[in-house]
């Protein structure tokens, strides 16, 4: 979906209303593709005193696999975004969390979600913040309970270990 900013731009009080779901076959975050039902997006794009301000609202359904219990699990994630939008950056130096660089006064909005999508996602996905993750030895998922596998002692406390057993 293309938005043009062209009259935003030259400070008009147009205001563009942004209520659409964006189907995201192609995305994937590690090997799977989470986003089985599409992105909701909504807001606006507006000029206020003379400078054009984006706000949306980011809305999805994440289908994933925890990364310690390897069990599948789904989630729902909601985040805002706030951003002047600018047709260039005066100073390079500028902080991009900021601004959204429009070039040619037209956005490209699913490919500005995308990115925003990548950026907001954690580097980890757990199916909860307490997952205990499963055994090294033998495979037991331990959100499940634990397991019958004899605990693992450090080889350098194996001498102490013979003096309690005495």
């Amino acid at each position: 979906m293309q938005l043009d900013f062209t009259n935003l731009f030259n400070f008009d009080n147009e205001v563009i209303n942004i209520d659409t779901n964006i189907k995201f076959d192609d995305f994937e975050y590690s090997t799977y593709q989470p986003l089985k039902n599409g992105v909701d997006v909504k807001g606006k794009a507006y000029c206020k005193a003379d400078v054009v301000y984006l706000d949306l609202n980011v809305r999805f359904d994440f289908f994933g696999v925890c990364d310690r219990c390897a069990e599948d699990f789904e989630r729902e994630y909601s985040f805002d975004i706030n951003k002047i939008a600018v047709e260039k950056l005066e100073n390079e130096d500028d902080d991009f969390d900021d601004f959204v660089v429009i070039d040619g006064c037209k956005l490209d909005l699913d490919d500005f979600i995308y990115q925003e999508i990548q950026l907001f996602l954690p580097q980890k996905m757990l199916c909860s913040e307490d997952c205990k993750g499963i055994c090294p030895k033998c495979g037991k998922n331990l959100n499940e309970g634990s397991c019958d596998c004899a605990k693992d002692v450090d080889p350098r406390m194996a001498a102490l270990l013979q003096l309690l057993d005495d």
